[in-house]
């Protein structure tokens, strides 16, 4: 069932709303509530990113310092880390992390530790919307357990409901509030409560029938990109070894009109979802006697793709020198671009394994601008022709807007393209690509 805004008459209008989290989800989902009218109080445990905040400075591209800035103008936002304010609020969202443990066992301490605080302080009426990426039944048995220690009802006295964060950090061609929102309750009347808020905020609510499906859904989503780019990285693999252009196998299958969505290889997938997000489905499987082969498998071809970047930069190095007399430059570590996340990022840990190998290792990612390696600091360097004429090899590992391709294929002596972002463009250097067969 899809319901469209409709804030005739609508509950929630003129409410308070604490966003718990103020990380890539969380930032953008409170300005985006102060940009709805809503009154908004920003939370985080984390003091210098709470004074960084204060003081109209972004840590995040996609919100620049001037719009934070303008909106602390408005004086209908501030940022906080004391949990004390959410007694004068009427929604609370979390938006915390959920990571996985060194034992790829769901890391849930971030939620229980916020309902922690929030249940000696819940109100009567006040609504709980749980965002961050889960396994099934975390919002039930993990958070309503916590949060009915305030003694209050759920349904009738406090309401509960979760609702899957879909923001895609660097992607601007689609708004936030265009994305459609897809929610569930604990009840019925939870349901009822979270929809009729963010039917003041989104253009589209997908209402499902449980929290469960809810908290599946994201799932759903995000091991159906992993399961689809393991199995592109896979086919890489194999076209270089058939010298076919995978690449271009793609845009022909892209002619299809129907049956057919592309993906597209890379050094491996990285960031706090697609990696992380499927593994809490495999553990859920697990806890049930259930194995899901088709993520492990995923798993360990996103695994493979890293180690085979690696294998061929150094075929291509050592066929002209040997590896720890060569000068290599990295272009992008973040996860993906242009962003400055490198949360599970493969470029960072190539980056990592190169640097124990080569004569020097330097790196070009403006949003990124230190990265630390082995209790050293690497800083972003300039490209510039000079850098480019001493490097052995430039490998471009992330496709950031503000890489210099063209003149990186003018200037240097070898390129590997793991991005095909140096398609249509020729120069002097000599161009190697993922996936396209031409490395012995």
């Amino acid at each position: 069932m899809k319901k469209t805004n409709n804030t005739t008459n609508t509950p929630y209008v003129n409410s308070k709303v604490g966003v718990i989290g103020m990380g890539y989800v969380g930032l953008p989902l409170a300005l985006l509530f102060l940009k709805k009218g809503y009154q908004v109080t920003g939370i985080d445990i984390n003091q210098p990113k709470i004074s960084q905040l204060q003081n109209g400075k972004s840590y995040i591209p996609d919100i620049k310092d001037n719009e934070l800035q303008d909106a602390l103008k408005t004086d209908s936002i501030i940022f906080t880390s004391n949990y004390d304010v959410i007694s004068q609020l009427d929604i609370i969202v979390i938006c915390v992390p959920t990571p996985l443990t060194k034992e790829q066992i769901p890391d849930l301490s971030y939620i229980k530790n916020v309902s922690e605080e929030i249940y000696p302080r819940l109100q009567i009426n006040q609504l709980v919307i749980l965002e961050s990426s889960t396994y099934p039944g975390t919002t039930r048995d993990i958070l309503l357990p916590i949060l009915e220690k305030s003694d209050l009802q759920i349904g009738s006295e406090f309401y509960l409901g979760y609702s899957p964060e879909r923001i895609d950090p660097g992607n601007n061609t689609l708004k936030v509030e265009e994305i459609p929102k897809v929610v569930g309750g604990i009840s019925e009347g939870c349901l009822q409560h979270i929809t009729d808020f963010y039917q003041n905020v989104f253009d589209e609510i997908i209402p499902t029938s449980s929290v469960e499906i809810a908290e599946l859904c994201k799932l759903v989503e995000n091991s159906y990109r992993f399961i689809n780019v393991s199995f592109i990285n896979e086919l890489a693999m194999l076209c270089d070894q058939l010298n076919i252009n995978l690449w271009e196998a793609i845009d022909a299958a892209s002619s299809k009109p129907y049956g057919f969505q592309p993906f597209y290889p890379g050094p491996g997938i990285g960031g706090h979802c697609i990696p992380i997000d499927p593994l809490y489905l495999s553990w859920i499987g697990q806890q049930h006697g259930f194995n899901n082969q088709f993520l492990a498998l995923a798993e360990q071809k996103n695994k493979d793709i890293s180690q085979y970047v690696i294998n061929q930069i150094n075929n291509i190095v050592h066929a002209e020198k040997p590896i720890n007399e060569a000068n290599i430059l990295i272009c992008g570590v973040s996860y993906k671009k242009d962003s400055n996340d490198v949360r599970t990022s493969p470029p960072l840990d190539i980056m990592k394994t190169l640097v124990k190998s080569y004569k020097s290792l330097v790196y070009f990612d403006p949003a990124v601008p230190t990265v630390e390696i082995n209790q050293q600091t690497y800083h972003s360097t300039e490209i510039t022709p000079q850098l480019l004429k001493k490097m052995d090899i430039v490998v471009i590992l992330v496709d950031h807007s503000a890489i210099p391709v063209q003149d990186i294929l003018n200037h240097a002596k070898i390129v590997y393209d793991t991005k095909n972002v140096t398609a249509g463009l020729t120069g002097s250097a000599k161009l190697f690509l993922l996936g396209n067969g031409n490395i012995s």
